[in-house]
């Protein structure tokens, strides 16, 4: 019985029949019930399961194309808890953005980088300072704040910006290895947050410590950006460039090169690998994701300041690119959309729970045991034991295995190519 059921579940045509069972029970229960997170949080791990299907690639992208435009908005938006839930989704879409361009340096390069939220928060203030009066403190000509339509442009702007911080980070950055670079990279971290925190006087460029607030939204087509559910779209938008181009990235020459350096750094340069270029390269393309979403996030929250961008931010990353696997592009996805979840839904409502059962007098807990003030122990006792039991992640990194006999079959091809190619030119030349 044992054998037939999962020879059943091995078919192509039966996973298709209970994901769609599994997609249309969820989604009912998701719309219509008041609030049901767990609906929610199940119709989110369908994507997780269509990961793991018998089908094609393309499908696969389709079918979560689907899930993410039309169907997870959609039944959220039947309870009044349809904000709530796009503002979490939004939040999984940047710190998977981020985690994404954090695994580029420290899961593919083999880079640590312990001050990776620095690049995110110079996208965010690139944005805040020009879409707000701020800018006319020291800029001479120019009427500000920018109107909501510049947003698409500092989209890009922010991600250059951040890109020639990893650049100019990286430059000395490169004399160190190992635990060293991690020193260096956490000191940088906290000297640019210091900065933002200090550059008020004697010309107020960022606020200093009491940040930037009425950001103006961005706008579409003359329609203001505001709520969660918009948001969403454009994130969902980036994340799926996000994702293309690290996919492109990973499996290109210079992927192959981030992981021989690695791998070992004194083979790479033998074989002929820049050092230098291909992990100034890394810093700088890992930075340029992380900024482009510091500017979704500034525009969203619409006020920033230096308390948003502090180490914890950074280990936060980290965390969800060790949880995940790294050099795992697919496992790290899972690891940021799992800790976000954990952090802003999990926690959050177990709080509430135990704040409800207080009330009621059944238990008593302290207010300093609190699952949302336990964040930080329940994600260390999470890494020792993934440490101690699944040291890879939850989805190990894989490289592309390569059929031995058909690299033959077309070294020989190319090889009569390249002979005739030899005679047509030789004939030339007599000629």
């Amino acid at each position: 019985m044992k054998a037939k059921f999962s020879s059943f579940l091995q078919h192509k045509w039966s996973q298709v029949i209970l994901f769609s069972v599994f997609i249309a029970v969820t989604s009912s229960a998701l719309y219509f019930s008041q609030k049901s997170v767990v609906s929610f949080l199940l119709l989110l791990g369908s994507l997780l399961v269509l990961h793991y299907m018998n089908l094609k690639k393309v499908t696969k992208w389709i079918v979560a194309a689907g899930l993410l435009f039309f169907l997870i908005p959609f039944a959220s938006s039947g309870g009044p808890a349809y904000q709530s839930y796009m503002e979490v989704a939004t939040m999984v879409g940047i710190y998977i953005s981020m985690a994404l361009g954090l695994n580029i340096v420290v899961g593919m390069a083999g880079l640590l980088d312990l001050g990776f939220v620095a690049f995110f928060a110079v996208g965010a203030y690139s944005y805040s300072i020009f879409a707000t009066p701020q800018a006319s403190n020291f800029m001479p000509f120019g009427q500000y704040p920018l109107g909501g339509e510049s947003f698409w442009g500092f989209l890009i702007i922010g991600g250059i910006c951040a890109a020639i911080a990893g650049v100019l980070i990286g430059v000395p950055v490169l004399r160190v290895k190992g635990d060293y670079l991690a020193i260096v990279t956490l000191g940088f971290g906290e000297i640019i947050r210091i900065v933002f925190n200090n550059l008020d006087r004697p010309i107020n460029f960022t606020g200093g410590a009491m940040g930037i607030s009425s950001v103006t939204p961005p706008k579409l087509f003359g329609i203001e950006l505001v709520f969660p559910n918009q948001f969403y779209f454009v994130t969902l938008v980036i994340l799926l460039f996000t994702i293309f181009a690290v996919l492109r990235l990973e499996h290109s020459k210079l992927g192959r090169s981030w992981k021989a350096v690695r791998e070992n750094e004194i083979a790479a340069q033998a074989m002929g690998i820049p050092l230098v270029k291909t992990k100034l390269l890394a810093f700088a393309l890992g930075a340029t994701f992380s900024g482009m979403m510091g500017v979704v996030f500034a525009a969203k929250q619409a006020f920033i300041d230096p308390t948003s961008f502090t180490l914890m931010e950074s280990f936060t990353i980290l965390v969800m690119v060790v949880l995940g696997g790294m050099g795992s592009v697919p496992g790290v996805i899972l690891g940021a959309a799992v800790v976000t979840i954990l952090n802003l839904q999990v926690l959050t409502e177990l709080t509430n729970w135990v704040n409800q059962l207080s009330l009621n007098g059944i238990v008593t807990i302290p207010d300093a045991l609190s699952p949302a003030k336990m964040q930080k122990f329940i994600f260390g006792a999470i890494l020792v034991l993934f440490a101690l039991y699944r040291p890879k992640g939850l989805i190990p990194s894989k490289n592309k295995i390569f059929d031995a006999s058909k690299l033959k079959v077309s070294k020989k091809t190319e090889g009569i190519e390249n002979k005739d190619s030899v005679v047509v030119e030789n004939e030339k030349v007599q000629v």
